[in-house]
């Protein structure tokens, strides 16, 4: 079965149980109607009519309690139900590529002044994030944002293989870790429960945790006697004692609670526990996958519990503000004191364990992401990687956001023997997009994933980019300057020893011809002197021909055909340079006269 006939299979099913829960929600709230009606009539009887003993109501009520506990269940699954069936619905859509602008489009730590990532639209509407992200927390995204923004070891990318073929398959896992929590919840994030973790416990004195059991009990003691005894001072002392205490505390108590209830919205919170609980149930196979999720079970104590835990504590933490606690339970009981020194019980026995959580749950959910995008493309292969110092050889090479119907698969090649590849072509001929077909593959690759490929054979390679170049009011930069000062980023990155991808769209046509080609000749050698490999694109037929480079440049040119008027590109590669050109056409069907 395909993915997308067992998506569709498993929508169907998750339809017809959402039908069948909504008539059984129609049935429940007519139960409730009835029997509350029932217990209406029952009281009359009980306090009007005295037809029957008072105890007889307790059915009545027992009915309703049980119905509104079925009740809320049944809701509960509906939900789930229905977030099930919106979670295929997503997965058919990216099947039928239908999914640009649906998903999560944007990482918080985006640098504009990144090599690639704009270049190459990692971020954005229908970028590579969006298409591959499922994370639930901001661990999982930011995770796999860095996977993203970053080269992987080659040791890291065979573990990173390893542990996606163990999860691609596990599609029961993905779903049930999608309908957890409610969809418009914040994503949980890590910076705030790893600085509460790791900050210091203000209340570390002996006699405050002796006056938060004393004075509570003390205070019952003095009731009853006061019950007993109609002398309420002692209650009153105690009353006095136990504000004062609260009073001399209250520098310590609120940033403690506020970084408590702070740590994450209880719900997130919740949903963390129960993402992590169903991570803990999974018998992976892949060694790699289980020691990477062995933090989440320390003895018998699991992560999944101790978060709930802290769950609970920050609800209690919250509801400090209403007013029920702060007139009726805040000095009786220190409830404040009461709840700052659990978060502190809690912070002592799990602060050190928390990095280690945070450290698992973001690769888990980056390798879940990959995993599904491995899931929904079976014909895409990972890589071959080679330990040769810059290599680069793909067969069939597609641009992996393109819809596969209108997806052009090229061959290129790339290494030391033959280092540059010029592509020349007119405009709107898919130079460009050859450009992010290659590099996002690296992307890809490096990450982990699988590629848009017949085949693909490459070395470890850092991307450096100049496509997306423009020039910045806020920054002072023309259009020129902003790629010059691009191109001298990408040298720098190959100065390093890194082996380098450069990828360079219209090469210097910010300048005039000459200075055009003297500067891409210098460039270009610069380059390849650095043992860098790299595709430069261009609309200048003079850069065809540089002596200085002429056994190290390989031409290439993506052409178009004009056919009763009408212009046809085929965006298909092919060697030597480009022999037509389209820009005068261009301008005259857009209504210029020349």
């Amino acid at each position: 079965m395909t993915p997308g006939e067992l998506y569709a299979a498993r929508l169907e099913r998750r339809q017809a149980r959402i039908a069948a829960l909504q008539r059984s929600d129609a049935r429940f709230g007519a139960a409730r109607l009835a029997v509350a009606a029932i217990g209406l009539s029952a009281g009359w009887m009980v306090w009007y009519a005295h037809w029957f003993p008072s105890a007889w109501l307790a059915v009545p009520i027992a009915a309703f309690a049980a119905l509104i506990a079925a009740h809320s269940r049944q809701r509960r699954e509906l939900m789930r139900t229905v977030r099930a069936a919106e979670f295929y619905r997503r997965a058919i859509a990216r099947l039928e590529d239908r999914w640009a602008g649906t998903g999560i489009q944007d990482h918080p730590r985006d640098d504009a002044h990144h090599p690639y990532a704009a270049d190459l639209d990692v971020f954005g509407p229908g970028s590579l994030f969006e298409l591959l992200c499922a994370a639930r927390t901001a661990m999982g995204r930011e995770t796999l944002a860095d996977w993203l923004l970053g080269a992987a070891d080659t040791a890291q990318i065979r573990r990173r293989h390893e542990c996606i073929d163990d999860l691609r398959a596990r599609l029961e896992l993905r779903e049930a870790l999608a309908v957890l929590g409610d969809a418009g919840e914040p994503p949980v994030s890590a910076q705030r429960l790893l600085a509460w973790s790791r900050a210091p416990n203000g209340l570390t004195s002996r006699w405050i945790g002796a006056l938060a059991v004393g004075l509570p009990t003390l205070l019952i003691a003095a009731l009853l006697w006061g019950f007993l005894r109609d002398q309420w001072l002692a209650a009153l002392a105690v009353l006095a004692i136990e504000a004062a205490v609260l009073y001399g505390l209250r520098g310590t108590l609120a940033p403690n609670l506020s970084a408590v209830a702070g740590v994450y919205d209880t719900d997130g919170l919740r949903t963390f526990a129960r993402l992590v609980e169903r991570i803990e149930r999974e018998p992976f196979d892949a060694p790699a996958l289980r020691s990477l999720v062995a933090p989440f079970v320390r003895g018998e104590r699991r992560c999944s519990a101790s978060l709930a835990q802290l769950a609970w504590i920050a609800a209690f933490a919250e509801a400090r503000e209403a007013l029920t606690v702060r007139w009726f339970l805040a000095v009786p009981l220190l409830y404040p004191l009461q709840v700052a020194l659990a978060a502190e019980r809690w912070r002592g026995e799990h602060a050190a364990a928390v990095p280690g959580w945070i450290d698992a749950i973001g690769p888990f959910e980056a390798l879940a992401s990959l995993a599904q995008f491995a899931f929904e493309n079976p014909e895409f292969p990972y890589p071959q990687l080679c330990t040769e110092a810059a290599v680069f050889s793909a067969q069939a090479l597609g641009h992996p956001l393109l819809p596969a119907r209108r997806c052009v698969h090229n061959d290129v090649s790339l290494s030391n023997t033959a280092p540059v590849l010029l592509v020349s072509g007119s405009n709107m001929s898919g130079k460009s997009t050859l450009l992010r077909a290659v590099g996002l593959n690296v992307v890809l690759a490096m990450a982990g994933a699988p590629v848009n490929a017949r085949s693909l054979r490459l070395a470890p390679l850092t991307i450096g980019a100049s496509i997306r170049v423009n020039d910045s009011l806020q920054e002072g930069q023309s259009r020129f300057s902003a790629e010059l000062t691009r191109l001298r980023q990408i040298v720098a990155i190959a100065e390093r020893g890194v082996p380098l991808l450069f990828l360079i769209d219209e090469l210097l046509q910010g300048t005039n011809s000459k200075d055009r080609r003297i500067g891409a000749e210098g460039l270009l050698r610069t380059l390849i002197d650095l043992k860098a490999i790299g595709i430069a694109t261009t609309h200048d037929l003079a850069l065809t021909e540089l002596p200085g480079i002429a056994a190290s440049m390989c031409n290439v040119h993506l052409r178009e055909t004009m056919q009763d008027g009408v212009m046809h590109f085929d965006y298909t590669l092919r060697p030597g340079v480009v022999t037509t050109s389209n820009g005068v056409e261009l301008m005259r069907a857009m209504g210029l006269r020349v």
